[in-house]
């Protein structure tokens, strides 16, 4: 995938000794479906491309696009997608994963040695997780790892302002119910893409911790309507901009369909949003 040059790669500092010490405590890629859906509605982009588009009109989806949860019923997993340039899972240099302190769901602080505090609208992100392997019941014990960008529309570890602090990046283990929840901040809308959350499932802690045995790799598509909400306030101003250079059909991730992706997003820029996504895998 593309990368946008504000973005810089930087070495993870050694915060401590892993998150294999937290453990014991703890525990006491592209789509297999092509998915047509209406378009203007926001969708989840990855960290890629450059692309600009027309601005998106404001429109529902179609009554016909299948929603996550239907899908899921049907048995069909949240499509496969790109983690980006910066995912921070050691598979493209730094590997928070294995940062003892990255299993919380406060994610708008860092933790360890940084102490940066990411500053935004809040944001709760709610997600389930479903087997499909058996017949899309909720997936508990799994873990869920989840990152995206600063209000700027930087990434911690690797953009060179931010490149000292880890914060927006957290690991949950999924409920009795498939559920995880993690309190953040809603991110920006940066060059060529649409705003967009990035999520990783695994089966467990245990292999969260070496980034092994993973699941699916996704993103949760953020609404137009809630995303300019938001970007009308303050410190959102770049992404307002953003936003109007960037299109659902040009995004080259999303372009085939986002449908299982979008998110619902309720609440208002006073008081706080939360945004939920039903994901089989």
């Amino acid at each position: 995938m593309a990368r946008n040059g504000h973005h810089d790669h930087h070495d993870e500092h050694d915060h401590d000794r892993g998150l294999s010490l937290d453990l014991p405590t703890l525990l006491s890629r592209r789509r297999l479906l092509g998915l047509v859906s209406a378009a203007g509605v926001a969708a989840v982009a990855g960290c890629a491309a450059d692309e600009p588009g027309t601005p998106p009109a404001t429109t529902a989806p179609s009554a016909a696009a299948p929603t996550s949860a239907a899908a899921a019923a049907a048995g069909t997993k949240i499509p496969e997608e790109t983690a980006g340039p910066f995912p921070g899972d050691g598979s493209n240099g730094v590997n928070v994963l294995t940062a003892s302190g990255i299993v919380r769901s406060d994610i708008t602080r860092s933790f360890g040695t940084a102490s940066g505090v990411a500053a935004g609208i809040p944001l709760t992100i709610g997600l389930t997780v479903l087997d499909t392997a058996r017949g899309s019941v909720p997936l508990a014990g799994a873990a869920v790892y989840v990152w995206h960008c600063d209000r700027d529309g930087q990434y911690s570890l690797y953009t060179r302002a931010v490149a000292n602090e880890n914060y927006l990046r957290g690991v949950q283990e999924t409920d009795g119910s498939g559920k995880v929840s993690f309190t953040s901040i809603y991110p920006a809308a940066y060059s060529g893409r649409w705003p967009h959350i990035h999520f990783e499932v695994y089966p467990s802690l245990a292999a969260a911790t070496t980034a092994s045995g993973k699941l699916r790799t996704s993103q949760v598509a953020l609404p137009e309507d809630a995303s300019r909400a938001v970007y009308a306030t303050a410190g959102y101003e770049q992404s307002v901009r953003n936003l109007a250079q960037t299109s659902l059909a040009k995004d080259l991730v999303f372009a085939d369909g986002y449908s299982l992706q979008l998110g619902t997003v309720t609440g208002d820029p006073t008081k706080g949003m939360a945004v939920t996504l039903t994901v089989p895998v």
